[in-house]
């Protein structure tokens, strides 16, 4: 008879820490897995590095990006500042996934339908006036512009788009009399000195204190007032109306004599909509430091602000400018508050989580304990098989001393108080089975 040999546990010391160890790590790994799986993909860090389309070289969008990136740079997040053509590049790259562009500084008046559902505004930062300057006087609106030679901004520019819609807007299009030429800024205006050109629409860059001054003191340079102005703002929703008080360019020569009203959109801060909100905050944060002062067309505090223009004011700035920054990222270092702010937003789904993996811990711990005695009765069991097979006297020696050896591994083992019943019963059952082995032994054989 082949001789049974019980697989019985080895290892008697700190059962109740082992058992308890073995039964928690494979928990806890899995529990740990899952928090990190709904970090990342519920919440996941603020990244590090953030690209941003600006606009052309000593532009004030290239400059508002650059000054953008100092602000962050304290809170350990890098600008990548990109230049582009104007506000219509930008707003295209921001469009194309393949650019990899988080942010642009994007000019009303340029969108497309497909921008506006896709994207959000963290708000607007400064205006863009739009200023005609024109040979002669008396021009009081733009379709009296028709058939002359007009400097509209170069191509891809923010200018020349809005350019275009005001023109359009007075029955002026390309293709007909009027001669629209691709010239901004300096150049613009040195052709118009020149008498190359008719009439000049300058906007952004172009409508510095200097330049406007400049041209106001040439004569037989005019500017046109846009005493409609309040029409146009109904007509093109991102325009606003801007008004140049009496001598605000001079006061000593009172530049101008009277109130200009003048037209523009603003520059927004536009975003993809997978924005982080640590980010968002930040950039908020960055366009209050460089845009909240009083300026030759704004008053303290008017931006940046979450007027609704073409695209939807996102959650998290309409959050921070309601509540501003939180009490963590006030009190503590950004990544710090960052991680903290995380923590407390998993709270709950950890805790969903987390009572009943805890519930869990203790009955598979008296699973485990359990199965070390099943164990013992299973070697029981089979000792008590060959016993009644045995035919022997040398096989019942052999089986006495399997439980000998049953028994004292039995005499070693350390078991919670908790389940102290078990183990006595089991040493009942070890002296049964070696009852029934003493009786076997003197019955005779057959």
């Amino acid at each position: 008879m082949k001789k049974y040999r019980p697989r019985l546990p080895q290892d008697h010391s700190h059962v109740a820490w082992r058992e308890l160890s073995l039964t928690s790590l494979p928990i806890a790994l899995v529990f740990v897995a899952l928090v990190g799986l709904v970090v990342w993909l519920a919440d996941p860090a603020p990244p590090k590095i953030i690209t941003i389309s600006a606009g052309p070289q000593d532009s004030s969008l290239l400059n508002t990006a650059n000054a953008y990136k100092k602000i962050l740079a304290r809170n350990g997040i890098t600008l990548k500042v990109l230049e582009s053509d104007g506000s219509v590049q930008n707003l295209q790259r921001l469009m194309d996934p393949k650019q990899h562009v988080d942010i642009a500084l994007v000019q009303g008046g340029v969108s497309n339908e497909a921008a506006r559902a896709s994207l959000m505004s963290l708000g607007s930062i400064f205006y863009i006036p739009i200023v005609v300057f024109y040979r002669g006087k008396g021009l009081t609106q733009l379709s009296q512009l028709e058939g002359k030679r007009i400097a509209i901004g170069r191509e891809g520019s923010g200018t020349r788009r809005l350019s275009l819609n005001l023109l359009e807007a007075n029955g002026i299009s390309t293709g007909g009399d009027t001669q629209l030429m691709p010239f901004d800024g300096m150049q613009a205006a040195e052709q118009l000195v020149a008498g190359n050109i008719d009439a000049a629409m300058l906007s952004g860059d172009s409508t510095t204190r200097s330049l406007m001054l400049r041209l106001l003191g040439i004569p037989g340079i005019s500017v046109m007032d846009f005493a409609e102005a309040s029409a146009y703002t109904r007509l093109f929703p991102y325009l606003d109306e801007i008004d140049l008080p009496p001598g605000v360019l001079d006061l000593r020569r009172k530049v101008p004599r009277e109130t200009l009203h003048m037209i523009g959109p603003t520059v927004e801060i536009v975003a993809r909509p997978n924005l982080h909100p640590a980010i968002s905050d930040l950039l908020i944060e960055a366009a209050q430091e460089m845009h909240g002062a009083a300026g030759l067309l704004q008053r303290a505090g008017d931006f940046p602000n979450t007027t609704a223009r073409e695209y939807r004011i996102s959650e998290d700035a309409t959050r921070y400018y309601k509540s501003g920054k939180s009490f963590l990222y006030r009190v503590l270092p950004f990544w710090v508050a960052s991680i903290t702010d995380r923590i407390l937003v998993l709270l709950l789904p950890v805790a969903v989580l987390l009572f009943p993996a805890l519930r869990l811990i203790p009955a598979l711990y008296g699973w485990r304990v359990r199965s070390r005695i099943y164990r013992y009765y299973g070697a029981l069991i089979a000792i008590e098989r060959g016993a009644l097979a045995a035919s022997t006297e040398e096989q019942r020696h052999a089986l006495l001393a399997e439980l000998d050896e049953i028994e004292a591994s039995l005499n070693t083992l350390r078991m919670p108080l908790a389940y102290a019943d078990a183990f006595y019963v089991l040493r009942e059952h070890v002296g049964f089975v070696r009852m029934h082995l003493g009786g076997a032994a003197h019955e005779p054989a057959h």
